[in-house]
């Protein structure tokens, strides 16, 4: 007797029917999916040794000129700095007044202490002018210090855009700092806002990034002239999600 091929696509058709009518198969149902979704798994397989990207000459002059210049960035290679934004100092001006202000109003009260300290005098014991000069002279020294950390703290926050990420250096206090850097072809949308008379004559406002997947925000205030850093930016992003070179003056 010969052997009969059967091909797999009779396997899926049925041999006979029981008596409710119900197909029987010679081997058990396929496996393929009726309804629903499937998960599938895709792999990608990866050069072991990848290949080198070439970056000419003009770029990683850039890139050693940005590694002089921002010692303490961790660029790639390749990779530049484009642009460095630093806060407007405009910000500084309601803390360091009233710093001077305080100190002000300290100094003139030690000058005239003696009239001040007769014009409160209560008892017939007299005061020494000296238990209250070197607590007020501490005081100014503190003072002083609160105002250089202040100073600091405000500048060290720095917004650096380069011609592969953004890299937002954040001083939160005198010893606590922290970096945080996201990809250009990650950038879904970058504004800027000017609230108010006073931003607007001298020219400064926050801008703000988010990301694709993540909803992540990225948001830095203080910025001069925030129209054209977000302009800069936006043609940043736009070159390098089309692969195109970035042209920057």
């Amino acid at each position: 007797m010969k052997n009969k091929k059967i091909s797999l696509e009779d396997y899926d058709k049925p041999v006979a029917y029981d008596v409710d009518g119900k197909p029987l198969y010679a081997h058990p149902v396929s496996d393929k999916p009726q309804t629903g979704t499937v998960n599938q798994t895709v792999h990608f397989s990866r050069p072991i040794d990848p290949v080198r990207p070439v970056i000419s000459d003009a770029t990683m002059l850039k890139h050693e000129q940005s590694k002089k210049t921002f010692p303490g960035l961790n660029l790639s290679e390749g990779e530049y700095v484009i642009s460095c934004i630093r806060r407007n100092l405009i910000g500084l001006i309601a803390p360091l007044f009233f710093g001077v202000f305080i100190i002000v109003l300290v100094l003139v009260l030690v000058s005239n202490l003696d009239p001040f300290l007769e014009s409160f005098k209560m008892t017939g014991v007299p005061i020494d002018a000296n238990t209250i000069k070197y607590p007020a002279l501490l005081f100014i020294a503190l003072i002083m210090l609160g105002m250089f950390v202040i100073y600091y703290v405000y500048t060290r926050n720095r917004f650096y855009l380069t011609n592969e990420s953004v890299i937002q250096e954040i001083q939160v206090s005198l010893f606590a700092k922290h970096e945080q850097t996201v990809s250009l072809i990650n950038i879904e949308d970058a504004s800027y806002t000017q609230l108010g008379i006073i931003q607007q004559v001298f020219n400064y406002g926050s801008i703000r990034l988010s990301t694709e997947g993540e909803e992540t925000t990225y948001r830095f205030s203080y910025v001069t002239n925030p129209k054209n850093v977000i302009a800069t930016l936006n043609n940043a992003v736009e070159a390098f999600k089309n692969g195109r070179a970035i042209i920057n003056d």
